[in-house]
């Protein structure tokens, strides 16, 4: 705190003067009409001004003589240093002297009081700096002091050569502090000034954290405040800083009005700062349930028929060869299955019956009892009742699934027998000719389930293009599956109106969530304290305030058994101011509310306060 510091003043104005800064135009000098009593010819707008005179004389009685004139002018709106010419020059050189030499005088002099010279030359310089302290909280006056080359290097000096510590610095210093109030907000800590003296924020920094002196304190942070409340200083602000850290220690005093005077911003500020100290994880969680698909294209079950390769395997070998293969191929066997003996006959008639010239068929008895032959389980028999009914037992037709042709012709409600055609063009002329066959002049659409009313041939013509696919397939994205998902496990597929299908489940459902993995560290801890008395004394009466008992745990500050004067003190509030009080910080808490819904705590207890006043702030808004 005691280095030797001289700053280069022209460095540092030409830094701090902004780029367009404007010099302010050439004042017309009137007389100075403030009087505080006495003469007024001392404030006379002249470099000969005694005032001026006097407090470069160095004769002690002129200068205890113009600094209590000055003591009484300085905080006065009318009075403007700039219509007392040399006045600001002079006021500068006494807090000057004590920043490079008169402090170390003082601290090695003996400890119970300073020489006369050395004590007068002190109280001139904290005269001096309290007139400029107080000259420099009137706009007019603080921009004569901005841009003066004399300002920042005071101020420099004395932050890191003057002792916080000691009884002695500590009224100069605070001037000082107080002083740099009226440039701090304009005050801009460049990169390349960070590491260097022209850095104030490190010893105001240190002022706050080791200072015992309540004033000095609050001076400090305030200062801190306006630093880094612009833009272009807010880098400098960190989660270690010296200063946030005492002032979290000194939110919960109550009893000191400066630090509740900006609530809104303080709740904002704790918050931050918890969630800034989140050591979290990303969780994943599956919950997909039960999926059931079905191919993309409509697969049809039917019975399957001879192919012309298997029916020219069939057709040389001689009987009852051919009849045992001809079963195999076009039947399984089934216990609960069974045919008609006749329409059992009529399958092998009709497959063998163009080539019986050159093999005979097998009479229809012999046909029936060839199935005990191949299929073990299979017979014949003959079901009583009104009207005998002969069938085999045992066995059914060989079914196979079928891919849904793009190109069959569903007409006729989907009984055309004709076959899929290959191209789209010959679909279009078969359907025509089923067109062509309707004799009234209106046809209704007979396409499957179509539900179109009838319209006249030369309507229905384009309409049945509609039902037609296109020659080309529609290319489906790399990431669209080949199946479709549905509903349940016995949801039908395909249907007649795809649109009134049940929407299906999500194949995969995986919930993503943040999840705290440490506990929060003391600071965070401190800041959750700090809200929670905050919230206690914003959402609950009076009575119902934190204590330290069994019920309200954790609560220092307030505690039973108050002295009877606080008790009068509180009971005599009005309960208007009461409410506007409480209504006050219910607002402040509605509006932190969803940067309080993002904070996440390992520990359930302290999980819990968060959400009790999440929810808190939720019903205060309404």
């Amino acid at each position: 705190m005691s280095a030797v510091y001289t700053p280069n003043r022209n460095a540092g104005a030409a830094y701090y003067r902004p780029a367009a800064y404007v010099p302010p135009p050439p004042v017309q000098r009137q007389p100075n009409t403030i009087v505080d009593g006495y003469e007024r010819w001392y404030t006379e707008t002249v470099p000969s001004n005694r005032m001026t005179l006097s407090l470069r004389s160095g004769i002690k009685q002129e200068v205890n003589w113009a600094l209590d004139r000055l003591c009484r002018l300085c905080h006065n709106e009318q009075f403007l240093l700039r219509n007392v010419p040399g006045l600001i020059d002079a006021l500068f050189e006494w807090p000057e002297w004590y920043v490079t030499e008169g402090y170390k005088a003082s601290t090695d002099i003996s400890l119970f009081s300073l020489p006369p010279e050395l004590a007068a030359k002190r109280r001139h310089a904290l005269e001096s700096l309290f007139v400029l302290r107080n000259t420099a909280l009137h706009e007019p006056n603080a921009l004569e002091l901005l841009y003066h080359s004399h300002s920042l290097p005071l101020v420099f000096n004395a932050l890191y050569r003057l002792n916080p510590d000691l009884d002695e610095d500590a009224e100069f210093l605070l001037n000082t502090v107080e002083f740099f109030h009226s440039l701090a907000a304009k005050y801009v800590v460049a990169p390349h000034l960070v590491r260097t003296l022209w850095n104030p924020i490190p010893p105001l920094s240190h002022i706050a954290a080791s200072s015992r002196n309540r004033s000095l304190i609050i001076s400090a942070l305030t200062t801190l405040t306006l630093i880094l409340s612009n833009p272009p200083n807010m880098s400098q602000l960190s989660p270690d800083s010296p200063a946030l850290a005492s002032a979290l220690r000194y939110l919960p005093l109550f009893i000191d009005k400066p630090w509740l005077t900006q609530m809104p911003g303080v709740l904002k500020l704790l918050v931050s700062l918890i969630s800034s100290e989140q050591v979290e994880e990303t969780v994943n969680l599956d919950v997909t349930g039960t999926v059931h698909t079905t191919p993309s294209l409509a697969v049809t079950i039917r019975n399957h028929e001879l192919t012309k390769k298997e029916l020219d395997g069939l057709i040389g070998r001689p009987e009852p060869d051919r009849c045992y293969e001809w079963m195999k191929i076009m039947f399984v066997a089934k216990p609960d299955g069974e045919l008609t003996q006749v329409d059992f006959w009529n399958l092998y008639k009709d497959a063998f019956s163009p080539y019986s010239s050159d093999h005979p068929l097998l009479v229809a008895s012999d046909v029936i009892k060839n199935v005990s032959a191949v299929f073990t389980s299979a017979q014949a028999m003959v079901l009583q009742g009104d009207a005998p009914k002969f069938i085999v037992r045992g066995v059914d037709r060989r079914k196979v699934s079928v891919v849904a042709e793009r190109f069959k012709c569903l007409w006729d409600k989907s009984k055309c027998p004709a076959p899929a055609f290959s191209t789209p063009g010959d679909l279009f002329d078969h359907i025509l000719n089923h067109i062509a066959d309707v004799d009234s002049s209106e046809c209704p659409c007979l396409w499957a389930s179509c539900p179109q009313s009838p319209l006249p041939k030369v309507a229905l013509r384009p309409h049945i293009l509609t039902h037609i696919s296109s020659p080309q397939p529609s290319i489906k994205p790399p990431s669209q599956s080949d199946t479709i998902t549905l509903p349940s496990a016995d949801s039908p597929y395909p249907i007649n109106d795809p649109t009134s299908r049940p929407a299906p489940p999500p194949r995969n459902t995986t919930i993503s969530f943040q999840q705290p993995t440490v506990d929060p560290p003391s600071t965070s801890l401190t800041a959750l304290l700090c809200i929670r008395i905050l919230f206690r004394a914003s959402f609950a009466s009076t009575e119902a305030a934190p204590r330290a008992d069994a019920d309200h745990f954790g609560f220092p500050g307030l505690v039973e058994g108050a002295d009877d004067q606080e008790v009068e003190s509180r009971d005599e509030m009005p309960a208007d101011k009461q409410r506007e009080g409480e209504m006050r910080g219910r607002k402040a808490f509605v509006g932190v509310r969803r940067l309080m819904e993002g904070v996440r705590i390992r520990d359930e207890a302290l999980m819990s306060w968060i959400t009790e006043m999440v929810d808190a702030s939720i019903f205060g808004a309404h």
